[in-house]
């Protein structure tokens, strides 16, 4: 019994590196200098349990030629294919490629171990990056729930079209100012509790509007009295909640500013178009829904008290589950 015992063990062992061996935790190193315009130095690092017998070949696309240790390609590599080639069988080794342009922009790349090509991204143009962040900064506001809920409020508020284009006006240059500060890295802040805040001031726009309803006096209220003082003083809060969002996402190398000015823009144009369809919705409700037998246009106030304790309720459980995220 005890003899087996040692055999099996035994074997094991030398089945183990094998194993160990089949899934090489590092991975095949590919750097590419772009020299000069549309010549590249190609260099690559093989892990060392890959056998010399098995080391793999890297090569440009067929229209490019080798001269020794320099590549020369008619056109960019950007947005083209290399192709690794191991001679004898794939070791299952990831590949790393990192490139740098000659423009100064650097890019990397993970390929999973059975990827026998790897896309170099596409270089970074004004156009496309003014494209790509401007429909990212459409696509967040519009799944920013806080900052749309924070946006009725403020048209409830504001009640006139003058006060609404105030409000907007001093809510947008707000954030403006500092989503490009923090963007930028002239201001920095923690995010988790300005996330608080920002639950905060939806709750406090939804008090104020539950409390003019209730007491049927709206001109008594700070948010009536200082409109855009309070649409701006949130705003620059909300401006930081942005900013969060842009880092997450990462600012292009060569387009900065460029990816930076579309992303609001993308932002206010999402904004617009939100507060388009909200007051189109009010309209619909004064002129079809709620218009009493007499033809009179009925006051949006109740529609708005209603609104502001589901939009509170809401905005209070934000504020408690942001809380309880703090590393206290």
């Amino acid at each position: 019994m005890m003899r087996r015992l040692i055999i099996c063990v035994g074997l094991a062992l030398l089945w183990f590196p094998s194993v160990a061996n089949a899934h090489e935790a590092r991975p095949l190193y590919v750097e590419i200098v772009e020299q000069q315009e549309n010549a590249y130095v190609v260099k690559w690092m093989t892990p060392p349990t890959v056998p010399r017998s098995n080391r793999p070949m890297v090569a440009l696309p067929a229209d490019c030629t080798q001269a020794g240790a320099i590549w020369t390609c008619p056109t960019s590599l950007a947005g083209r294919d290399i192709t690794i080639a191991y001679p004898k069988f794939n070791p299952s080794v990831s590949t790393l490629l990192r490139i740098s342009l000659h423009g100064g922009e650097q890019h990397t790349v993970l390929g999973s171990p059975d990827e026998g090509t790897l896309a170099i991204p596409e270089r970074e143009t004004t156009t496309g990056v003014a494209r790509q962040y401007g429909i990212l900064g459409v696509e967040h506001i519009l799944i920013g729930y806080d900052h749309l809920l924070f946006l009725i409020c403020l048209l409830f508020i504001a009640g006139t079209g003058r006060r609404i284009l105030i409000v907007v006006t001093g809510f947008t240059l707000a954030h403006s100012l500092t989503l490009v500060s923090a963007a930028i890295g002239f201001i920095r802040v923690p995010i988790p509790p300005i996330e608080a805040i920002i639950a905060l001031s939806v709750v406090f726009l939804a008090t104020e509007i539950a409390k003019a309803a209730r007491e049927n006096t709206p001109r008594n209220t700070l948010t009536w009295r200082y409109p855009i003082a309070v649409s701006s003083s949130f705003g620059l809060l909300h401006g930081f909640g942005f900013a969060s969002v842009l880092g997450d996402i990462g600012l292009p190398q060569t387009e900065a500013v460029t990816a930076l000015l579309f992303f609001n823009i993308g932002i206010e144009i999402g904004q617009l178009v939100f507060i388009g369809v909200i007051v189109a919705l009010a309209w619909a409700y004064r002129r079809i829904v709620a218009q009493d037998t007499s033809g009179a246009e009925p006051s949006i106030g109740k529609l708005a008290h209603a609104t502001s304790y589901g939009v509170g309720m809401l905005a209070s459980y934000w504020l408690v589950d942001r809380l309880a995220g703090f590393p206290w």
